[in-house]
């Protein structure tokens, strides 16, 4: 087993720690760890990039991702919002009118949701999987 202060003394390199931390009651290993817990899984960015440049109703919403259940749209909905990401505008009018539209922090993560998208296009040719319309990937 080799010292790692010998290392970093003849490489000239730091190790980096990362630092684990409790949020919520939960231990994170990493930062990454911590953002996919906020913006992981398989609906919340849809969410997110949907809304990059608009301001839509629940129902604009589901129209686009006809895949996602009311149960999962309403539950993403409601942890972006809690976790600062979109804002909910509730009209005061019979049938309901609610508005989703991204916060400050939600639009800060568009750039990371743009390079995760482009990336996952790339690995999918990659893989020699079918991307289709390249307009699509741009």
């Amino acid at each position: 087993m080799l010292d790692t202060n010998f290392l970093e003394s003849i490489l000239n390199i730091k190790t980096i720690n990362m630092p684990e931390f409790i949020f919520n009651s939960k231990l994170y290993y990493n930062p990454v760890e911590f953002v996919m817990d906020r913006i992981g899984g398989t609906w919340k960015m849809p969410i997110l990039w949907r809304l990059r440049d608009k301001t839509l109703r629940y129902s604009e919403l589901k129209k686009t991702m006809p895949k996602v259940t009311h149960k999962m749209l309403t539950a993403s909905l409601r942890e972006l919002e809690e976790d600062g990401f979109i804002s909910r505008l509730v009209y005061p009018v019979v049938p309901p009118k609610v508005e989703y539209s991204l916060t400050e922090r939600g639009k800060v993560c568009i750039p990371v949701i743009s390079d995760l998208r482009q990336y996952g296009f790339q690995l999918m040719k990659d893989y020699g999987i079918d991307v289709g319309n390249e307009d699509i990937v741009k």
